[in-house]
């Protein structure tokens, strides 16, 4: 019998025309300039598109600043996906409408509070799930996660991050042995039986990539740390995510993948 055809299918939402309104903890204000931002979002949607993707876009959420971070309202596994409670008050109500559509692909479990979880805290590797106590995460997140992950034989390890928003802002996988990471943020401890490549101290906040099967998408504005990245056989699609990041996004945040086929 033949296997079946592993595919992607990316969910995505459009930049709001509220989002120079968004959440900021880390970062200064500065102007957004909204029709920039939707072209890099598009430029990375086609980005996606490329690499085998299915691009879906969720509902727009005008009156939501963040929701093009539609990264931060769930946490997608092949055999089912957790709504999260997002931290920030302000971005509770985005989940309505990402949860009706991964209902189509996924069983959705539901946070409850207390606990609070933003999906950029959480990083998979194989069944190793590594999930950031953050202000936008904490332990009663956690806990509920692991609730939900166990008995699908995935382990969750609550992780210290410092300095950043989320830990997919400290940390990410370049593949299943390897990881990109910031240590000014994270204890590269955490990551013994990993091969760890770090971020070129001038751009502090490179370790963010995305990884769609064996291709990496990454910013344009981390050169320096794309040149480690190189020599180890990746292969590399670059997109430009500037105007983005000045609302304290990245890359990860502005997709759910889900695996089809699997």
């Amino acid at each position: 019998m033949t296997a079946p055809l592993l595919r992607w299918i990316a969910l995505t939402r459009e930049v709001s025309p509220s989002i120079a309104e968004c959440e900021l903890t880390h970062l200064a204000r500065t102007p957004i300039r909204v029709d920039v931002a939707r072209a890099q979002h598009r430029g990375y949607e086609r980005t996606l598109a490329s690499l085998g993707c299915e691009v879906r876009r969720v509902e727009p959420a005008p009156t939501h600043p963040d929701a093009v971070f539609i990264e931060d309202t769930a946490v997608v596994l092949d055999e089912l996906a957790v709504l999260t409670r997002p931290g920030a008050k302000s971005r509770r109500a985005e989940g309505t409408a990402v949860a009706a559509a991964l209902a189509l692909l996924r069983t959705v479990v539901r946070m409850a509070a207390p606990g609070t979880l933003d999906g950029g805290d959480v990083l998979v590797i194989g069944k190793a799930v590594f999930v950031g106590r953050t202000p936008r995460t904490n332990d009663a997140g956690i806990e509920q996660l692991r609730a939900a992950l166990t008995p699908h034989g995935y382990a969750v390890h609550g992780v210290a991050v410092t300095g950043c928003l989320h830990l997919k802002s400290a940390v990410t996988a370049l593949d299943a042995e390897s990881v990109l990471l910031n240590p000014a943020w994270i204890d590269t401890a955490v990551f013994t039986g990993y091969r760890v490549v770090t971020v070129d101290p001038a751009e502090p906040t490179g370790a963010n990539v995305l990884r769609i099967g064996d291709a990496l998408v990454y910013d344009t504005s981390h050169p320096r740390t794309r040149e480690r990245l190189e020599p180890l056989g990746h292969v590399i699609h670059t997109v430009d995510a500037s105007e983005l990041a000045k609302a304290e996004g990245a890359l990860t945040c502005c997709s759910l993948l889900v695996r089809v086929g699997c």
